[in-house]
């Protein structure tokens, strides 16, 4: 079954930032190389679609993954890929892959994808852990359960002071006013995560100015347009 095609032993092959146009040319590179490691299906898959609910991701969808992925990560997004699971009974640690289910995406160890294939797809709830799902339309998101993936490769990162962080996790964006510290070279509409001063990840969003333009700011300036904040465990648990 393909569903039983896992990542093994794959090669990830990366190419120099500054070769490429922009980040979706990168994303495609990353999917040529990886491609019949992560068991990507067809375009053509409706069919496969709709007698199998968990499953691969499609070219398409692999691609979107990638380009929310690589915006926070850059070329970090590597180390999502290849990183090693040791969950399991196997002995041989085997890799994390990419999984399908109602709409959302999971990040998943092979270990685990192969014993949900015992189980009936309509009593399967979850797998793994949700990074993001698909709207009707067929647009990717990342949602707040990938905010330790993101975090632990994360390429820009922003601090917010301690009086600040109510603020965030209320769903408010981050001001000139509340900013903490903040990694150099952001560019506006740069994919950032944003920690507490004592590194404990909060959430992510997107730059609203880069780093030069946030010190020149005023305190009411718009330093981060908020995405997902830790918060929404709480505010919105019924739909996680």
């Amino acid at each position: 079954m393909l569903i039983e095609r896992m990542t093994m032993g794959s090669s990830f092959r990366f190419v120099d930032r500054s070769t490429l146009l922009d980040n979706r040319q990168i994303c495609k590179e990353i999917l040529s190389a990886v491609s019949s490691d992560l068991a990507v299906l067809p375009l053509n898959s409706a069919t496969f679609r709709s007698v199998v609910e968990m499953r691969p991701l499609d070219e398409a969808e692999t691609t979107q993954v990638f380009e929310k992925l690589f915006k926070f990560t850059g070329n970090n997004l590597k180390n999502i890929v290849e990183s090693p699971s040791h969950e399991g009974l196997d002995k041989n640690p085997g890799r994390y892959c990419f999984r399908l289910h109602k709409n959302r995406v999971y990040y998943v160890s092979e270990s685990l994808v192969k014993r949900a294939t015992n189980i009936k797809r309509e009593n399967l709830v979850a797998l793994g852990t949700n990074i993001g799902k698909f709207t009707k339309s067929g647009k990717f998101h990342l949602t707040i359960q990938a905010l330790n993936l993101l975090a632990a490769n994360a390429k820009h990162k922003v601090w917010l002071k301690p009086t600040s962080e109510m603020s965030f996790l209320y769903g408010n964006d981050v001001v000139k006013g509340g900013l903490g510290r903040i990694t150099d070279n952001i560019n506006a509409y740069d994919g950032v995560v944003v920690f507490s001063m004592s590194d404990v990840p909060l959430g992510f969003g997107i730059a609203a100015k880069s780093t030069q333009d946030c010190r020149k700011m005023d305190p009411n300036g718009l330093v981060v347009i908020r995405q997902a904040d830790t918060g929404e465990f709480l505010r919105n648990q019924d739909d996680l």
